[in-house]
């Protein structure tokens, strides 16, 4: 594995792909519903495939607040290269500390690089009963199920997806091809009102063979839940990459006191998020208000920029959108319960 970038870099990078290159192209983006080729390639020439490597094995090592950092950073720049980019993360920080050597020297050069590029199916093994199961066989297991939003589709090289074992509860999370596709995967794409050119799509998975040469880890049903947190606080942070965006805005449409006052909001609400990582509910809350803040400061664009905000493709309109995306983007039940408090007025 070549050497790293330093985190320095790697942050001055992020800040420069953003507003050099993600954001000039955002509005056409959104338009068309595909992300450029080059975006890709920029992402993966400075090094940011790799942002969730620790040193041990060839990484750079970032602390948890600058990996934040990037992902915000790049959202602000374009929500469709960003979360299609963030879930390739899951697979690198699964494979980074994975058991199954073998299949960490197969695969985590190329994703740290960026030369092959990943998406993750967590979602089907979160509710119970279960979407997505796994029942074993000789030499491997069967998954079945469904994984309701799947983004990069048509992008990914690699898709990790979680089951249930049906006899455990285990969760049993295996990394397959997308290409050639197996037979026992149906794909519908879905058409998205925000971040559309992430390419999201279900997935059918009937009777799906994974040999254990394939399983990235098998974990206790309530360690999968307690990792679960990292994943809140990572996707937390794409409100936070609206909130940039449209304070910028503001900024550069005179309204700088309101922005500085969303600014201070969002501090505050990524203190919690920081300090709430042991605490299951402190941490959702917290997300809930990042989603919360983020639709008041693309309101706060839109009051702004008056008519023009009606204008379709305009980045008030876009990034309107965008910070519905975040309400409802990797959500939970309770998110959406708290979601559903605070905008109805209801009392916690």
């Amino acid at each position: 594995m070549d050497t790293a970038p330093s985190p320095t870099a790697l942050i001055d990078a992020a800040y420069r792909i953003a507003d050099d290159l993600l954001f000039p192209d955002a509005a056409e983006v959104d338009r068309t519903g595909e992300v450029p080729a080059s975006h890709w390639k920029a992402l993966a020439d400075a090094g940011l495939y790799g942002v969730a490597a620790p040193h041990v094995v060839g990484g750079p090592g970032l602390e948890l607040t600058q990996v934040i950092e990037i992902i915000e950073v790049l959202t602000s720049g374009c929500l469709s290269t960003a979360f299609t980019w963030l879930q390739h993360h899951g697979v690198v920080i699964s494979l980074a500390s994975t058991t199954n050597d073998a299949l960490r020297t197969e695969l985590l050069d190329d994703a740290v690089t960026g030369r092959t590029r990943a998406g993750v199916a967590y979602a089907g093994a979160v509710p119970t009963p279960p979407r997505m199961s796994a029942s074993r066989t000789d030499g491997g297991w069967v998954f079945s199920g469904y994984a309701p939003f799947v983004s990069g589709w048509g992008h990914i090289d690699l898709l990790q997806i979680s089951a249930r074992d049906v006899d455990t509860d285990d969760v049993i999370a295996a990394i397959v091809p997308t290409h050639p596709m197996s037979a026992a995967i149906t794909v519908s794409p879905m058409r998205l009102t925000a971040a559309n050119a992430s390419h999201t799509v279900s997935l059918r998975v009937d009777s799906l063979p994974v040999p254990d040469a394939l399983v990235v880890s098998r974990v206790a049903l309530d360690a999968f839940f307690a990792n679960q947190n990292i994943g809140i606080r990572l996707n937390g942070a794409l409100p936070f990459g609206i909130l940039r965006r449209c304070t910028a805005l503001l900024d550069r449409g005179g309204a700088t006191a309101q922005a500085r006052r969303l600014r201070e909001r969002g501090s505050e609400i990524r203190t919690r998020l920081d300090t709430s990582l042991a605490d299951a509910d402190a941490l959702l809350a917290a997300r809930a208000d990042g989603a919360q803040l983020a639709v008041d400061a693309a309101a706060a664009l839109v009051a702004a920029d008056g008519g023009r905000a009606l204008i379709v493709g305009s980045d008030a309109d876009r990034l309107s959108r965008e910070a519905t995306f975040t309400l409802v983007a990797a959500s939970r039940p309770e998110l959406k319960g708290l979601l559903l408090q605070r905008f109805s007025g209801e009392k916690d």
